[in-house]
């Protein structure tokens, strides 16, 4: 006999009816982030605070962030400065004694960047520890300047072991916080500004280290600004590493031969050894005389052992898309006395 029963199909509808929101519900979690385990994307860092941004570099730093825009910049200060900050900026007082008071600062910010000087450069954990008690993601200590991880030019300048200290305490703590040191060289446009590249606009005099023939690498502060912004918008390629920037890699000859181009002036010049340098300034520094450490300083950056040259490190210029600057209007603008785009 035959079974005339009917077989029940499947049924389609369903499942092509979910086929159709596949696309939707694509669009929609890419566009919230939803299932994003990337923890370090740019979104995530957006609101810096700055250690130290009445210095001498840290007010570059915080026009720079202000120009650019991309960040919620504000910036933390002892209790006790009468440092003034644009209208606008946020400004956080904490005792830099008590982790409870910079915890409390540092609540609700992504990155901690630190320009601490003196020997508050060597006592930077409590503001790490501080930042990781807060939920912080990036701490960039206090560094820019020498090439620290040299071992030979901390020979030289015996305090800046207190910088590798800094960094050393921050590759312990990689599993709570994330890091950054930035290597600029001596500021550029400053230097020549203050004096401290050997040049005396005034008086027409040029100060030389090893007859001015080693080369280093050197950042003017408006670029160290930018760097710094780049490097926040990359987090994953910039995380727990040293990076290297310089506006030029130039020698106190080149500078010499600019200066006496750009003012028609004829200039008188005087020739100490790094080595005698790095004695004087040893000398010093063992009788707890602090005017030393600029003397070390250009002795290891200006000497004949190019221990200034950042080039050998890996630049990272490219990298972080930075522009190149005019080696020219830099000099000429501190022959102004000004800083490199400065009105």
């Amino acid at each position: 006999m035959t079974n005339n029963r009917t077989i029940p199909q499947p049924r389609t509808t369903g499942i092509l009816y979910i086929g159709a929101l596949i696309p939707l519900i694509l669009v929609v979690t890419s566009y919230f982030g939803i299932f994003n385990t990337n923890h370090n994307n740019m979104s995530e860092i957006k609101n810096v605070i700055l250690i130290g941004a009445g210095g001498n570099l840290g007010p570059s730093i915080l026009d720079a962030f202000l120009e650019d825009g991309s960040f919620n910049v504000s910036v933390l200060t002892r209790e006790s400065s009468s440092s003034t900050f644009p209208s606008s900026v946020k400004v956080h007082k904490a005792d830099y004694n008590s982790i409870d008071s910079l915890k409390a600062a540092f609540q609700g910010q992504d990155a901690v960047l630190s320009f601490v000087g003196g020997t508050a450069i060597g006592d930077q954990e409590k503001l790490i520890d501080a930042a990781i008690a807060a939920g912080v993601k990036r701490f960039l200590p206090s560094e820019y300047g020498s090439n620290t991880p040299n071992p030979k030019v901390v020979e030289i300048v015996p305090i800046f072991k207190g910088k590798l200290g800094a960094v050393d305490y921050l590759k312990k703590k990689e599993s709570e916080i994330s890091w950054t040191s930035v290597i600029t060289g001596p500021f550029f446009d400053w230097g020549l500004k203050v004096g401290f590249l050997g040049f005396d606009f005034k008086n027409k005099k040029a100060s030389l280290v090893d007859d001015g023939k080693g080369t280093f690498s050197a950042t003017n502060l408006n670029q160290i600004g930018k760097s710094l912004i780049k490097i926040l918008q990359k987090p994953e390629e910039t995380k727990n590493t040293y990076v290297y920037v310089s506006s030029f890699e130039t020698t106190q000859r080149d500078i010499l031969a600019a200066v006496e181009k750009i003012t028609g002036d004829k200039y008188t010049t005087e020739n100490a050894s790094s080595k005698d340098l790095e004695k004087d300034g040893k000398e010093k520094l063992a009788k707890g005389d602090f005017s030393s450490i600029p003397i070390l300083i250009k002795s290891a950056a200006f000497g004949e052992q190019n221990l200034g040259d950042s080039t050998p490190e890996g630049l990272w210029n490219e990298k972080l898309g930075l522009q190149k600057e005019s080696f020219e209007d830099s000099i000429k603008a501190a022959i102004s006395g000004k800083l490199l785009g400065e009105k």
